[in-house]
């Protein structure tokens, strides 16, 4: 059977629906599923971590769970700085590019990244399919701390979700940058939350408030702006057409 190559129109209705969402529909059945899912992992964790540390489940060790998932789970630039020298890649260390983003500092911490989350993901996944939003999600996250790594030597772990978060504020950003084309202004204004998110940090790190975590999501933040030109429909070939026209 032969295949149907779908027509301008269609394609340019895609397109239309990605910049033009619909605004009467019900704000929690746009979050996509696997948002959802995320946060429930998070918030989940955090839990036992609560439970735990409480003494209702793990007896007198359950104190030092959250220690004992941040020193197997979390990044640690030791251990990627050992991976390095000894050009030995073990699964154990490689997880930990990701499996840090699930784990975080405490309760305030992760409900603070899982609002986020749901808010972010929620505009980027009207505008983007949901496997894209995770692989957003996931690669911002490995690329924010393979740049915590290389950037930095620093003993802490790296934890929390706020480097993929960040790569989703990338896609948020690239969707109002990409929508203003033509508006200078627009364009520029389409990075105003980024850089008052980066003001606020540098402020906290000069008052000793802040750890260097922003260097992750900072990197996030572009590994997600980046992907976009690739994810989205048209994007590359639109961006490309509009560089020529210049």
């Amino acid at each position: 059977m032969a295949l149907i190559a779908p027509t301008p129109k269609v394609v340019n209705c895609k397109v239309s629906r990605m910049f033009n969402p619909d605004h009467n529909a019900s704000p929690f059945n746009a979050i996509p599923p696997i948002v959802v899912a995320l946060v429930v992992i998070i918030l989940g964790i955090e839990i036992v971590f609560q439970v735990a540390a409480a003494g209702f489940i793990g007896g007198g060790s359950g104190v030092a769970w959250r220690i004992l998932a941040w020193s197997q789970f979390g990044f640690s630039d030791p251990v990627f700085e050992w991976m390095r020298t000894n050009e030995t890649y073990p699964a154990s260390g490689l997880w930990r590019f990701f499996t840090y983003a699930f784990l975080h500092e405490s309760m305030v911490h992760a409900v603070f990244a899982s609002v986020l989350l749901l808010a972010i993901g929620k505009f980027v996944g009207e505008r983007f399919k949901s496997i894209h939003v995770l692989l957003i999600f996931f690669v911002a996250s490995s690329v924010g701390a393979l740049a915590y790594g290389l950037v930095l030597d620093n003993n802490r772990p790296l934890v929390g979700a706020y480097p993929g978060v960040y790569g989703l504020l990338g896609a948020f950003t690239w969707v109002l940058w990409i929508g203003a084309a033509g508006d200078r202004a627009g364009q520029i204004a389409a990075f105003r939350l980024i850089a008052f998110l980066a003001g606020l940090q540098l402020l906290f790190q000069i008052i000793g408030l802040g750890g260097y975590e922003w260097v992750a999501d900072l990197f996030g933040f572009v590994a997600g702006f980046a992907m976009c030109f690739a994810l989205a429909p048209g994007a590359l070939r639109r961006w490309l057409n509009r560089s020529r026209s210049r």
